[in-house]
């Protein structure tokens, strides 16, 4: 079996997150999605669509914070 690439698995999930909005159910990777499990194709997708970003060098930009040695 070969290993799907970042970008095929999201294609993926996106279908099946098309699929489980219009009310169908849908199988992935052997697992069946319906409307109440849908929380799971989401997460999935931003899973994947921050790796793919990762993947391509585009990274959020991070600003770092200092409080001047403020402690609690």
């Amino acid at each position: 079996m070969a290993v799907a690439t970042t970008t095929a698995r999201l294609e993926a999930v996106q279908t099946a997150i098309a699929a489980v909005e219009q009310g169908q159910s849908f199988t992935l990777d052997g697992v069946s999605y319906t409307r109440a499990n849908a929380k799971t194709l989401y997460d999935q997708e931003r899973y994947l669509e921050n790796k793919l970003s990762k993947e391509s060098g585009n990274r959020p930009f991070m600003k770092t914070i200092g409080f001047g040695g403020m402690s609690y």
